[in-house]
């Protein structure tokens, strides 16, 4: 329906700040003649210690930024400002709806709704379940083993199933942001989108990416799951048979770091590949200029070790004195500066929590998209002092070393 832009944004407000109905909200596009300072914003509610909250995340060409307000004047005023910035499109789930408006060229707003499909819960985190988005009674789950012949979660695979849902509510919005802002093509039934998994192990999350983006997303998408082990590849390459996706989804035997592929990936996954695989990954799609990275690390014996053999700075020697804490610091130290350099690399970058540490304490997702954006001095001044201080060489630097050197020297 075609209303006033006035009247449309105040609907749209309406729903913005229903707490107990809005599950997610995306504001994206610029109207036509008018400058807008973010690329995209996206809203959900959040429960915290100190209350609900409002959690706005907005999108610039080098990294995301979140916010969160206190339910009340606070998130309203957030709104407010938000709805005053000329994004072309609104795009709201609820509970209830899916309400979509898009502005005319002519300043006119179209509005759309219509019913949400399936039963949704509210997005807020720590107190209610979320949006199911995959169905345990899909055939592919049985296949693989997670849900037994009535469709119902093997006690059992509880953990990897929920693995498996984290990941597609992470992969999908990163895919649709991939696509509207043009770093990634939008692909066609003769050019899909290209897709690897590398390290995809029993590929429970390679089928589950491509169960997602071609079935809930329609996208024609072209997968590749890569792994060291033949046992692997039959296996996995037998269920694509059998599911009637072989056409789709096809695996190969290779290593991480010299897999060669006939055609050039879009997004890359790297999910919870051991020690520097990940960064054999990650270096893997920055030789490749993958549009959209998803690694989901596993563990990092390599910076360990590097800081057991050296001294710490100044005052920071608890950090590496016990073997526990050094053990864990290494980790948030080597994601880091991972994701510090694929900032110099050209990709914004964002590090995520993937799924609960009930579930699994492997739990970081780093999450980048290429936007080519040229290495800034504060950038390199960062990386270069974080790794001077601790006398590190972290493993994707010495992976792309010409790379990293010439992202350096600008």
């Amino acid at each position: 329906m075609a209303l006033d832009l006035t009247d449309a944004l105040t609907r749209v407000r309406t729903v913005l700040l229903d707490d107990s109905q809005l599950v997610r909200a995306v504001g994206a596009g610029r109207r036509r003649g008018q400058a807008l300072g973010w690329r995209r914003v996206e809203m959900r509610y959040v429960d915290l210690k100190t209350g609900r909250h409002l959690q706005v995340t907005t999108y610039d060409d080098a990294q995301a930024h979140t916010r969160n307000h206190l339910l009340g004047a606070p998130a309203a005023g957030a709104v407010d400002q938000l709805l005053a910035m000329p994004f072309a499109n609104w795009h709201v789930d609820t509970t209830e709806s899916i309400l979509q408006m898009r502005v005319t060229k002519k300043g006119d707003a179209l509005l759309h709704t219509q019913p949400a499909g399936g039963e949704r819960e509210s997005g807020h985190r720590h107190d209610r379940a979320k949006t199911r988005l995959v169905d345990p009674g899909e055939p592919w789950l049985h296949a693989i083993g997670i849900s037994d012949h009535q469709g119902q979660v093997k006690p059992s695979r509880q953990g990897k199933y929920r693995q498996v849902e984290e990941f597609v509510r992470l992969l999908a919005p990163a895919v649709e942001d991939a696509l509207e802002s043009g770093r990634i093509r939008r692909p066609t039934a003769t050019e899909p989108l290209r897709i690897v998994d590398l390290g995809c192990g029993n590929a429970y999350l390679t089928f589950a990416a491509y169960r997602h983006l071609t079935g809930s997303l329609g996208l024609p998408v072209a997968m590749v799951g890569v792994d060291q082990k033949q046992q692997s590849r039959d296996r996995n390459a037998a269920l694509a048979e059998e599911l009637g996706w072989e056409r789709g989804a096809s695996f190969e035997v290779a290593p991480i770091d010299s897999v060669e592929l006939a055609e050039t990936p879009d997004v890359v996954l790297a999910l919870h590949a051991c020690d520097t695989a990940t960064d054999d990954a990650l270096a893997r799609a920055v030789r490749w200029r993958a549009g959209l990275v998803l690694a989901a690390p596993c563990c990092h014996h390599d910076l360990q070790t590097q800081l057991q053999h050296s001294q710490s700075p100044g005052p920071y020697g608890m950090l590496t004195r016990h073997g526990i804490v050094r053990e864990r610091f290494a980790d948030v130290l080597t994601d880091a500066l991972r994701a510090s350099l694929l900032r110099l690399l050209g990709y914004r970058v964002e590090v995520v929590q993937f799924v609960g540490t009930e579930h699994t304490p492997r739990n970081t997702l780093i999450r980048a998209i290429r936007t080519n954006a040229p290495p800034t001095q504060p950038l390199r001044q960062e990386y270069v002092e974080l790794t001077g201080a601790w006398r590190v060489t972290p493993a994707l630097a010495r992976a792309l070393p010409d790379l990293t050197r010439q992202a350096l020297a600008l």
